[in-house]
């Protein structure tokens, strides 16, 4: 028997219009599964949505262990402020920020340094400066990073992130990150009270390293 007489043709069906296909007849005693609902934690029941990419909740410390922990407030020495002058519409607001925070806890303004730098690629050479002037109890970069067509976002937003860290690494001053890495301007501008939340971080470590210092003195 040749190939042609044991298959069907390509312009015939393998089974009538009519035949059902083994194995597949319907069930009517199947019912549709039900829809699960969405869960919902009682605990959060009534708050609103978290931000994308945040967990709810606080750190919490056992009573029974000795925690060293900073307070943002006014530190003894200068607070350095490294900013970008690229995409100014939102390095303003971060900066307006950053002031209006250190408004807020009391730290005078003739106190601030603020070094304007071309960009954030160049964020964190002003870091480094600033920090190894010993001058001030730490330091805050401020920029903005918006992604293009090319690769050019990746690399300026990874070196300066690397940058930024380094310089708080190699002199022992702590310089926060306050650098807005986005896909558009409309996110920028959603984000641009994150200098003040960038103080806040950089004047905590500066309280904490103090504490450090003073704790390594009294057991010197």
């Amino acid at each position: 028997m040749s190939t042609a007489d044991s298959w069907p043709q390509e312009d015939e069906p393998a089974y009538g219009d009519d035949e059902e296909l083994p194995g597949f007849e319907e069930d009517d005693d199947l019912e549709d599964e039900p829809e699960l609902e969405p869960y919902e934690d009682e605990d959060s029941a009534g708050e609103p949505p978290q931000l994308a990419g945040h967990a709810p909740g606080e750190l919490a410390i056992p009573d029974d262990v000795h925690a060293l922990q900073g307070v943002p407030h006014a530190p003894g020495r200068g607070v350095g402020i490294v900013v970008s002058r690229f995409n100014g519409d939102v390095t303003n607001r971060l900066l307006e920020s950053a002031l209006a925070e250190l408004d807020r806890v009391g730290f005078p303004r003739e106190r601030v340094t603020v070094m304007p730098v071309p960009g954030a690629f160049e964020l964190p050479l002003g870091a480094m400066a600033l920090a190894k002037s010993r001058r001030y109890a730490c330091v805050v970069a401020l920029g903005c990073v918006i992604r293009g067509e090319t690769a050019h976002f990746d690399y300026v937003a990874g070196e300066a992130a690397s940058g930024i860290q380094l310089a708080g690494l190699e002199t022992g001053v702590p310089v926060a990150f306050g650098v807005l890495t986005v896909d558009t301007l409309e996110q920028a501008m959603a984000r641009a009270d994150k200098g003040g939340e960038a103080v806040r971080g950089a004047l905590e470590m500066a309280d904490l390293f103090s504490q450090l210092r003073a704790a390594s003195s009294s057991r010197g």
